[in-house]
């Protein structure tokens, strides 16, 4: 019953059944999706490192007055 094979196993014979142009098709998107991850935790990483200058520069009594808005 393919109900009760795991995720891999029923992509591996759907991207058999596919003609070689398909499957660089697929790889592609593949190779795009992981692309997206690693700019999304190359973004974050790179928010978690600016927080703390990003604070002490937002954080003054200059521009405590834009905090009542």
């Amino acid at each position: 019953m393919q109900t009760d094979k795991i995720p891999e196993q029923r992509l591996i014979e759907k991207i058999r059944q596919l003609v070689p142009e398909q499957v660089l098709l697929v790889e592609n998107f593949i190779d795009s999706l992981s692309g997206q991850n690693e700019d999304y935790n190359l973004t974050l990483a790179a928010t978690k490192l600016s927080e703390s200058t990003l604070q002490k520069i937002w954080d003054n009594p200059e521009d405590a007055e834009y905090d009542q808005l």
